[in-house]
C-alpha cells in the first residue's frame, strides 16, 4: 500500500514555496519601472520630465509612476499631501503578502510534523499484531517514512524563511530608491503657481 503522507507533505510544501515566491515577485514588481532606473535616466537625459511622462503614459502598468508625476506637478499646497499619498501607496504595494512566507513556514513545518505523527501512529497500531522481527522491520520503515514527511516540511520552511529575507531586502531597497526618485522629481519639477 502506498502512503499518501509524503505526497501530501510535498503538496503543502510546494504550495508554501509558491506562495512565498509570489511574495518575492510582488515586492520586486511593486512598480512598473524601478525607481533607480528612472533616477539614472533623469540624470542622463538632463532631467527631461516630459520624456518620463511619455514613457509612463505608454506603459499601462505604470499607474503609480503616473500618479506620482501628477502629484509632483500639483499646486504647492497639494503637492506634499499627494506625494505622501503615493509613497503610502508604494508602501502598501511593497508590503503586500508580507506575512505570507512566515505563515507558510509555520504551516509547512507543522503539517510535516503532523503527518509524521500520523504515519508513526498508524504504523505502531499495525505493528502490535505482528511477530517481533517483522514488527521491528515495520518500525524501521515507519521511522524512514516519518523522517521523509518531516523533511518535506523542513525544506518548505527553509525556502519560506529565505523568501521572507529576500522580499524584505527587495522592499527596503525599493522604498529607498523611491525616496531618491521623489527627491529628484521635486528638484526638477517646475515651481507651482
Amino acid at each position: 500500500m502506498i502512503s499518501l503522507s509524503p505526497i501530501l507533505a510535498a503538496i503543502v510544501a510546494l504550495g508554501c514555496v509558491f506562495a512565498s515566491a509570489r511574495r518575492i515577485w510582488l515586492a520586486a514588481n511593486a512598480t512598473a519601472l524601478h525607481p533607480d532606473v528612472v533616477v539614472d535616466a533623469l540624470k542622463n537625459e538632463g532631467g527631461d520630465l516630459e520624456k518620463l511622462r511619455l514613457l509612463v503614459e505608454a506603459d499601462p502598468r505604470a499607474d503609480w509612476e503616473r500618479d506620482l508625476l501628477a502629484a509632483i506637478h500639483a499646486p504647492a499646497e497639494q503637492r506634499v499631501a499627494l506625494v505622501n499619498e503615493q509613497l503610502g501607496e508604494l508602501d502598501y504595494r511593497l508590503q503586500r503578502w508580507s506575512r505570507v512566507p512566515r505563515v507558510c513556514a509555520s504551516m509547512a513545518t507543522s503539517f510535516g510534523f503532523l503527518l509524521a505523527t500520523l504515519v508513526l501512529r498508524r504504523g505502531l497500531v499495525d505493528a502490535g499484531e505482528l511477530p517481533s522481527d517483522i514488527g521491528e522491520l515495520l518500525i524501521r520503515g515507519l521511522v524512514g517514512d516519518a523522517l521523509t514527511v518531516v523533511a518535506m516540511g523542513v525544506v518548505g520552511t527553509a525556502f519560506c524563511v529565505a523568501a521572507q529575507g529576500v522580499a524584505k531586502r527587495i522592499a527596503k531597497s525599493r522604498a529607498v530608491a523611491a525616496d531618491r526618485l521623489v527627491e529628484r522629481l521635486e528638484a526638477l519639477a517646475p515651481v507651482a503657481l
